[in-house]
C-alpha cells in the first residue's frame, strides 16, 4: 500500500472520514439544543396538528414549554411534567419563563445561598427568565414584580 509521510492510506481515508463525521455532529449539535417558548395566552392543547383534533386541556399564559416539532403553523411541545402535545404557533412567544420543580425555591438578593431571602416560590410558581448567573444560579422575577436569582436546578424550562 502507498505510503504518504509515514501514514498508510488507509489511515487518511480513516482520518479524512472522521474528520467529515466531527464537523457533521457539531453542525448538528443546534439541533439538539434545547428550544423553550412560553405560552402567550390561555391556549388549547390537542392530541394531533389540527383544530380538529381532539382538545387535552387548556394551558395558561407563562407556562414554559419545550417546542421539540415544528410544522406548518403548528408545534409539538413537551411541558414540564413530560406530556407531549400539539398546539398552533400564534400561543407561543419567545419570551422564556421557568417553572419551580421543587416545593419551595429559594429566591435570594444574589446569586449566593447566604444572600438575603427575597421570597420562597413554591411548587408549580412560574417565572420569568430574565438571565442566566454564575455558579449554577439564574435570575427571575415574579409576576408581583419580585425579583431575585435561585438555583437553576430548582425550576424545569432551560
Amino acid at each position: 500500500m502507498p505510503r504518504t509521510r509515514g501514514l498508510t492510506l488507509a489511515t487518511l481515508r480513516r482520518r479524512a472520514t472522521a474528520s467529515v463525521l466531527f464537523a457533521a455532529l457539531l453542525s448538528m449539535q443546534a439541533a439538539w439544543a434545547l428550544d423553550f417558548r412560553s405560552v402567550s395566552e390561555v391556549a388549547p392543547a390537542f392530541d394531533a396538528p389540527s383544530a380538529k383534533a381532539k382538545p387535552l386541556f387548556v394551558v395558561h399564559p407563562g407556562t414554559p414549554v419545550e417546542q421539540v416539532v415544528s410544522l406548518d403553523g403548528w408545534s409539538k411541545v413537551r411541558d414540564s411534567k413530560g406530556d407531549l402535545i400539539w398546539m398552533e404557533k400564534k400561543h407561543l412567544a419567545d419570551r422564556r419563563t421557568v417553572i419551580v420543580r421543587v416545593d419551595s425555591a429559594q429566591v435570594r438578593a444574589s446569586g449566593n445561598d447566604k444572600a438575603a431571602l427575597v421570597f420562597e416560590a413554591e411548587r408549580d410558581v412560574v417565572l420569568e427568565l430574565l438571565e442566566a448567573a454564575p455558579g449554577g444560579w439564574i435570575k427571575v422575577r415574579h409576576r408581583d414584580g419580585q425579583g431575585g436569582f435561585l438555583k437553576a436546578q430548582q425550576v424545569w424550562g432551560l
